[in-house]
């Protein structure tokens, strides 16, 4: 008996410029966890939208336990019980968490909403996944965690034999991640075939018993993840055998640029004291919620402090504004890249150009000429994959967007970059190539403040780490001494 739920069969698709999914062939067992890895561009989304009946493919055909499907809307590929747990969620926040897991799927009784059965059975779904959420709570008021688990709730609402998850753990805690694991696992076990889309390769590992690679568009391979190690996985994701995921030069480092003494903010940062010196990569590690981006916030003049001394280059400055940090050579890739380091409808070249307008200005004019000839610089520099300089930022890969904010300070000549989860979203050969960046930027005397929550990470590209919980610095490693349990015993 086939056990194939479903078949992608020889699917093509293109958009202006590019071909998103060259003839994409591979099956999905019943009842698995299926991972879909792969570069970012790589067609994964491009893939998933086809089969939630975003797009309509060009050729091939989507078969659904043996039978053709061709989905027209979304509705259509919930019908069949296919069912989505986005990225970005997809909820309505002013909205109570049943009112939202019942959205478009209201139930009735003698031809009124039925509250009452709709509650019932939101009580009934959250503790069949053992998670405690008031079903009368708003979900604007829920934690990032809490809100996963409304939209899963939400997707397995409409009876889904297929979820699909994107990337569901990119803003989750440590904690938060294993609890959304067991979810999967238990609906797993209840029969649900679960396609798992994600970056972060431990968790393909922990979760999956499939896995298909995508490069470029085509499919590369689809085997059993236990025949695959790490190294394997991520040479057939890039094309290419990576030397090292963390390649971290050893640079000569200089004299003190930044200093901050007793800093604080009442209720958010207590005594907050470190130093950043030239040529080196500052590690801040610790849990969601400890204070490192309060803390980036605070120096670069975004948040107001109570108290506090902050030196640059030997003199003691105010940043009351963050248009003044960057003056003084201060610039920062923030956590959020989508809503704070890019504006998304702009092209390419006008983000990257948008922090040091003077160099594209001459008599009060913006020079498309100079526009262009700055953008060009450093999409090439960077590698940066888009189609043109006039390409809106929105369209991009999460790595190449990421490329865009980073050279938007490289353009600014900053002396000092903090970094806030410079990574995230961004696919294994892209963090390459990122660090690698890093690397160019130390070499040439400036100093990265690195906040991050992939302990790999801080471990394998700082020179030093401070850690921090509830909003204190709790502990200064070396980066010879520094553990990942050295690191999680200072953050709990």
């Amino acid at each position: 008996m086939d056990n194939t739920i479903l078949k992608i069969d020889h699917i093509s698709i293109s958009f202006p410029g590019v071909k998103a999914l060259d003839d994409v062939t591979f099956d999905i067992a019943r009842g698995t966890v299926h991972g879909l890895v792969g570069e970012n561009g790589a067609g994964k989304s491009t893939l998933i939208k086809i089969l939630a009946g975003i797009y309509s493919a060009e050729s091939g055909a989507i078969l659904l336990n043996g039978q053709p499907v061709k989905f027209k809307t979304p509705h259509e590929a919930q019908s069949a019980g296919i069912s989505v747990v986005h990225q970005e969620f997809k909820l309505s926040e002013p909205l109570t968490v049943t009112e939202n897991i019942f959205l478009g799927r209201l139930l009735y009784k003698r031809g009124l909403v039925d509250w009452k059965a709709m509650k019932r059975k939101a009580r009934e779904m959250l503790a069949e996944l053992d998670i405690n959420i008031e079903v009368d709570e708003i979900v604007s008021s829920l934690s990032v965690a809490k809100k996963q688990i409304v939209e899963i709730c939400k997707a397995i609402n409409i009876n889904a034999s297929i979820l699909i998850m994107d990337e569901p753990s990119a803003t989750l805690t440590v904690k938060e991640q294993e609890i959304m694991f067991n979810i999967i696992r238990k609906l797993n076990k209840e029969g649900m075939t679960v396609i798992y889309i994600s970056h972060r390769l431990e968790e393909v590992f922990n979760l999956t018993k499939n896995v298909t690679v995508l490069r470029d568009g085509k499919h590369v391979e689809t085997l059993p993840t236990l025949q695959v190690d790490r190294k394997k996985l991520i040479s057939l994701m890039v094309g290419r055998e990576l030397v090292s995921e963390y390649p971290k030069e050893k640079i000569a480092i200089g004299e003190i640029l930044l200093e901050v003494k007793s800093l604080s903010r009442k209720g958010v940062l207590e005594d907050i004291n470190f130093h950043v010196r030239k040529g080196e990569i500052l590690g801040f590690a610790g849990l969601v919620g400890s204070g490192r981006t309060e803390t980036a916030r605070a120096v670069l003049g975004i948040d107001k402090i109570d108290a506090g001394e902050i030196t640059w280059k030997g003199r003691r400055i105010t940043h009351g504004s963050f248009k003044q940090a960057i003056k003084n050579g201060l610039g920062l890739v923030p956590e959020d890249r989508k809503q704070q380091g890019l504006v998304q409808i702009l092209s390419v070249k006008e983000n990257i150009s948008m922090v040091n307008m003077k160099k594209i200005i001459t008599g009060g004019i913006v020079r498309p000429a100079l526009e262009d000839s700055r953008g060009r610089e450093y999409v090439d520099k960077l590698r940066i994959m888009t189609p043109s300089l006039e390409t809106q930022a929105q369209y991009l890969s999460g790595g190449n967007q990421q490329k865009v904010v980073i050279a938007k300070w490289l353009m600014q000549n900053s002396d000092i970059i903090f970094m806030d989860e410079p990574t995230r979203g961004v696919d294994v050969g892209a963090k390459v190539e990122i660090y690698m960046l890093m690397n160019e930027l130390i070499r040439q005397g400036k100093a990265i403040v690195m906040i991050s929550s992939e302990l790999p990470e801080i471990l394998g590209m700082s020179d030093r780490i401070m850690v921090m919980h509830e909003g204190k610095i709790v502990g200064h490693l070396k980066r010879e001494e520094a553990t990942q349990e050295a690191i999680m015993s200072l953050c709990v």
